[in-house]
């Protein structure tokens, strides 16, 4: 079980560390090639929306074969191709269809990865964090040395080889993997119609939409914004290594002291604290500042996440809680990635980067109001029930 363990810390930091030569550099790396934001925008936000709901799928077929590892190597072997079409295409049409191909088979691969790593943990008397930590290390130091890399074997050209021999570490490990049974959380048809009758539920994902189009419009056009302020490719790898290495010690302490607080009100200040947090962007200039105001991703996205997945859960049934948060993915990496990544760059390509980062903190505000108003009318109406 020792082994099972390292190899899947191995697996974790590896393959979050392939991750992270694509979200910092990709978007450069198109702008390079004459995409407009809004354009960037889109190929780096639809494909996570699609893969969302290829999940279901790859678990059934994990669980029709009997087998994780098996389904895993499939995945990461056709993101691999997807990639080759992606650098070697030109074209906006060819781009598109090969980003959406590789977030297809390399998003699904997350719950496969994460289903064998909960059961290994489980085994082993570890906590599940302790094995996915890894994925944040090897995201944060493949971020923090990318740029440096790129620069000294020919630039952003050279994404492709970077990127193809990093997945050389994963793939091999994975051969050393025990294999398990298993698959990620499906959506039936029935449990769908019963979740889009729970109101509160709805309202509760409106809000997060709200609150999440800011967001992934930065995870999109930040790096653009910064070149737009005369930052260096290098910096941007930066600017994701210090959000990613921020948000470890929240995911690590937040659990000890969540249950003092109501989740809505919770929310509504993370909601406050992304207002000034955009405001900041759109206001100061200053790329350094910028990439350091990255930290503050430990006070609003980290608290987020686990704040909005556990009030996801408490707000369906128990039956169905894996549809209740395949759902708030959905939203949150599909609904808002989109939105975020076409309007944001739409704003950003008439208006420029500070025009898009105050809009996004219009939309946070407005998003504050509507959580924090929510649980006082909910606090309201359970005094009145008294």
């Amino acid at each position: 079980m020792k082994n099972q363990i390292w190899t899947l810390r191995g697996l974790n930091f590896f393959y979050y560390a392939t991750t992270a030569v694509l979200m910092p550099f990709l978007p450069i790396y198109f702008e390079l090639k004459g995409y407009s934001s809004a354009q960037i925008g889109l190929l780096m936000m639809f494909g996570p929306f699609v893969a969302i709901f290829a999940q279901p799928l790859w678990g059934y077929l994990s669980d029709r074969y009997h087998t994780l590892k098996l389904i895993i190597f499939l995945l990461w072997t056709c993101t691999l191709l997807s990639s080759t079409g992606i650098f070697v295409t030109e074209g906006y049409g060819w781009s598109f269809l090969f980003m959406l191909l590789l977030y297809f088979f390399m998003l699904s691969s997350v719950p496969l990865l994460d289903s064998v790593t909960i059961k290994a943990t489980i085994h082993a008397g570890l906590p599940y964090g302790s094995v996915r930590m890894w994925g944040s290390l090897g995201f944060t130091l493949m971020a923090m040395t990318a740029g440096s890399v790129l620069s000294l074997i020919g630039g952003l050209q050279s994404i492709p080889w970077l990127y193809w021999s990093i997945w050389v570490f994963p793939l091999v490990l994975l051969l050393f993997l025990k294999d398990e049974k298993g698959g990620g959380p499906g959506i039936s048809i029935t449990a769908l119609t019963s979740v889009l009758k729970n109101r509160p539920f709805l309202w509760f994902l409106l809000l997060i939409f709200l609150l999440m189009i800011p967001h992934r419009m930065n995870d999109g056009l930040l790096v653009l914004y910064l070149k737009d302020l005369g930052a260096p490719d290098s910096m941007a790898g930066w600017a994701w290594a210090l959000a990613a290495l921020s948000e470890v010690p929240t995911f690590a302490l937040l659990g000890r002291y969540m249950h003092r607080f109501h989740e809505l009100a919770l929310l509504g200040m993370v909601a406050v604290l992304y207002t000034v947090r955009w405001a900041l962007y759109a206001w100061i200039t200053d790329p350094s500042i910028l990439i350091a105001l990255q930290l503050t991703h430990s006070v609003t996205f980290a608290v987020f996440w686990i704040v909005a997945v556990q009030y996801a859960v408490r707000l369906v049934p128990e039956e169905l809680r894996s549809t209740g948060q395949a759902m708030l993915a959905a939203v949150f990496l599909g609904l808002a990635g989109i939105t975020g990544g076409f309007v944001g760059g739409y704003i950003k390509d008439l208006w420029g980067g500070q025009a898009m980062y105050g809009f996004g903190a219009c939309l946070t505000a407005i998003a504050a109001v509507l959580l924090l108003g929510t649980r006082a009318v909910s606090r309201k109406e359970r005094s009145l029930q008294k």
